[in-house]
């Protein structure tokens, strides 16, 4: 019979270790670790500090002079409390959770709130599941927000229909922080009972509502703040951000791969309001991954446009913290989990080593060693064989009347309405597209337009496509748009380039259409190859092929979108 711990067990364990953390603190028993000479940011006094800080049990327990097991010489080096990235959407980085942490440990990053969505829109409580089970045991800290909006709209068709009863139970789960962000803010608005049940279920369990309300004012913002939603992501001016700050909501600086707003908002990075305010990152691509770094990113890009170092670092650490009550994270201080990134300087932020829970996991870049996840079989096989469609023709994709034209924003992903067209012209840079529902075999297939993404030739099609993940596709014809649709399927998800009846670059993307289990270099590789490839076919060389047409079937953002029932106008909901 497997052996039991009694409770009395249990306490008597945890009393040990306290007494011993409490020991080392007086200095009458060695530490495990010290870092000796150590200049760290005060993230309570807004300045640098010198001392020995001394680690036991995982824990800080003092700074001062201390003896340790382990002495490691600081001197010359910056440490900063691990980064904390407020708001994140794992699969975005298309790698499995145990590939993301292994990117985004070197650049100092210890723990990462998510909001899995995503995944959760193509296999429902399943998926929160999938990714809870995926992250579990990682050297970083993968923190939840349930999903708050699945599907993102009624206009469109996902995986899973998710009200407050089948995400109510996930709340006592110890990473769960809170309900992810609330996308349904014209719904929270008018008091409907769908969005509100959710955010009275949440605050039921004393847990945070993250918000995404770009632009809303007045009594509206009034409305939204007062239902009890604490922060948004979505500011991309002063105006908005502030206007949110003065109704008590907390900022989330987002610097991502789709969007960047820091610039935007450095003003809002002094004296009066950084306290209010963290980073956050949103999306990560692999190449911005590998490329640019990730929160190390933010803090070095925020200090060149004349942002104070030590706010920086207050802001991508201990504002997040505080936020979502994580009592013992993003600072240095005794009690608080030994995570650090220690840098050469407050400017370059180049992150030479990452201590977690007083353990070296990362030197010079490199991971010294992460567990592999373990999965549960069921979860692991349905994650897999998420797709079902029917193999597609190019006469499903054949149209005689009139369809509306979506019209690209050049670096937007709003868009505009070009009115009608009845075929392909590729002199007007007018395109077939198509959204193809995967998820229950309906061939429901909406069919419109596009103007403005450049392709000539051939067809691009991806299953990661917001919020539903159905497979969109935009082509110059219809034979290599059933290609390309088929080649997905086949592929259990991904990116392809066709042309000519050939499939000239592909990347699957077999965990529900959105992730792959490769390393995080071969599928930026795989990634790039498919970019050229489509960038070869006429699409133009400022436009990411993929995350553009990720964006045009999203029915939140305004102003047209396409689903799998056709184009829809945003502000109506309605189809045009």
């Amino acid at each position: 019979m497997a052996h039991t711990e009694s409770w009395s067990g249990k306490i008597n364990r945890r009393l040990l270790k306290k007494q011993r953390i409490i020991d080392v603190a007086a200095g009458r028993e060695k530490a495990d670790l010290v870092l000796k000479n150590a200049t760290y940011v005060d993230v309570f006094s807004g300045c640098l500090a010198t001392d020995d800080i001394a680690v036991a049990e995982g824990l800080i327990v003092g700074q001062g002079k201390y003896e340790g097991n382990i002495e490691v010489d600081m001197t010359g080096k910056i440490v900063c409390p691990g980064f904390i990235d407020a708001h994140i959407h794992l699969e975005s980085s298309l790698v499995a959770p145990r590939e993301f942490a292994k990117a985004v440990l070197p650049h100092g990053t210890t723990a990462v709130i998510t909001d899995p969505h995503e995944i959760t829109n193509v296999m429902g409580t399943d998926g929160i599941d999938y990714m809870l089970e995926a992250s579990e045991g990682l050297p970083l800290d993968v923190l939840f927000m349930i999903p708050s909006c699945v599907p993102a709209s009624p206009m469109d068709e996902s995986g899973a229909n998710l009200d407050y009863r089948d995400i109510d139970s996930f709340f006592d789960h110890p990473r769960v922080l809170g309900l992810g962000e609330m996308m349904d803010f014209p719904g929270v608005i008018r008091g409907d009972s769908v969005p509100v049940s959710k955010i009275v279920a949440s605050q039921s369990h004393h847990k945070k509502i993250d918000g995404h309300a770009p632009g809303i004012r007045d009594n509206d913002l009034n409305a939204y703040v007062a239902a009890g939603v604490y922060s948004d992501h979505e500011c991309a001016d002063m105006e908005d951000a502030l206007e949110k700050i003065r109704r008590g909501q907390y900022i989330m600086i987002r610097e991502g791969t789709a969007a960047k707003n820091l610039e935007a908002l450095m003003g809002l990075l002094n004296e009066q309001y950084y306290s209010r305010c963290m980073f956050c990152t949103d999306d990560k691509h692999p190449s911005d991954l590998l490329e640019k770094g990730h929160m190390d990113y933010i803090c070095r890009k925020a200090v060149s446009l004349g942002a104070d170092p030590i706010r920086v670092v207050q802001t991508a650490c201990y504002h997040a913290a505080r936020y979502f009550l994580l009592n013992n994270r993003g600072a240095i201080a005794p009690g608080y989990l030994a995570d650090f990134a220690v840098l050469d300087n407050l400017k370059d932020f180049n992150v030479q080593q990452v201590y977690k829970r007083g353990k070296l996991i990362c030197q010079n870049g490199q991971i010294i060693d992460i567990p592999e996840s373990k999965i549960t079989p069921r979860l692991a096989e349905e994650a897999e064989h998420t797709f079902h469609v029917a193999h597609m023709t190019s006469r499903d994709f054949a149209e005689w009347r009139p369809r509306g034209v979506i019209g690209m924003v050049p670096g937007q992903i709003v868009t505009q309405d070009c009115g009608y067209a009845e075929e392909v012209d590729v002199q007007t840079d007018t395109l077939k597209m198509a959204v193809v529902e995967r998820h229950r075999n309906t061939r429901h297939i909406g069919i419109g337009y596009l103007r403005g993404y450049g392709l000539k030739q051939g067809a691009v099609a991806t299953s990661v496509a917001h919020d539903s993940h159905n497979i969109i596709v935009v082509a110059a014809n219809d034979e290599d748009m059933a290609l390309a649709v088929n080649t997905i399927t086949q592929n259990s998800g991904g990116i392809v380039v066709v042309n000519d009846g050939k499939v000239l670059a592909q990347l699957p993307l077999e965990i529900a259409g959105l992730m792959s289990n490769l390393p995080l270099t071969e599928v930026n590789e795989l990634l790039e190859k498919a970019k050229a490839a489509a960038h070869e076919l006429g699409v133009g060389d400022e436009i990411d092929p993929f995350m553009t047409l990720s964006f045009m079937s999203l029915p939140v953002i305004p102003t047209l979108r396409l689903t799998t029932r056709g184009v829809m106008d945003v502000a109506t909901q309605k189809y045009i």
